[in-house]
């Protein structure tokens, strides 16, 4: 058989279809066959030579919506307009307002159902999300003096930990039930660092999101 000269061409063919019968169809409704169906021209085998799975598929396509948020990130990291505390908000805001979270929310199984994906989340929590974006904002409020605490990683990790689990559909489920007051529970606990992270619009918008 020959060689594919073009592995990063069929990579990507593979993640944008993937993607588009993720977000129709859910991640659970998708299977390998559909997305050969929809590619044509290649086989199972070509398949699993880029990917082991549906569910290295799934990851694949998560970290690469993942990444337009990140790219927002790395944008607001840079503003010297707004405080650090000002833009953890901020942060807050974009995640719940983008196209990107609301696909994968939209897509993925329940992730206690699916502990590998889990797994995953908690990984990146750890090795990307905190050390990466949040932290350095942290750090920059205790420097600018709008966020006040000596613990910046810890911090770090509980606003990240709150947000991405707490209040997580894919773990918690989709009831918004309690939403608002667990929004303003997070506030009280991140007043004594002089952090507000929700206001009306931000609860309102969380709820639309998770429904």
């Amino acid at each position: 058989m020959a060689r594919n000269k073009y592995p990063e061409q069929t990579v990507a063919r593979i993640l944008e279809v993937s993607a588009r019968l993720f977000w129709e169809k859910g991640y659970e409704n998708t299977s390998i066959q559909d997305i050969l169906n929809e590619l044509k021209d290649l086989t199972k085998g070509a398949i699993y030579h880029h990917f082991k799975s549906k569910e290295e598929i799934f990851d694949a396509v998560a970290t690469r919506e993942g990444e337009k948020n990140h790219e927002y990130f790395v944008e607001l990291q840079k503003d010297t307009t707004r405080t650090g505390a000002e833009k953890l908000r901020e942060i807050v805001r974009l995640h719940i307002a983008s196209d990107a979270t609301r696909n994968i929310v939209q897509a993925a199984p329940s992730l206690l159902e699916n502990p590998k994906f889990l797994a995953i989340q908690l990984k990146q929590i750890h090795e990307l999300i905190t050390p990466r974006f949040i932290l350095p904002i942290v750090e920059e409020g205790i420097a600018d003096g709008s966020i006040r605490t000596d613990k910046p990683y810890v911090l770090a990790e509980a606003i990240v930990l709150l947000i991405n689990v707490w209040l997580n559909p894919l773990i918690l489920g989709q009831d918004t039930t309690h939403l608002a007051d667990k929004c303003a529970l997070i506030n009280e606990f991140l007043a004594q660092y002089q952090i507000t992270l929700f206001d009306a619009d931000s609860i309102r918008a969380l709820e639309r999101f998770q429904k």
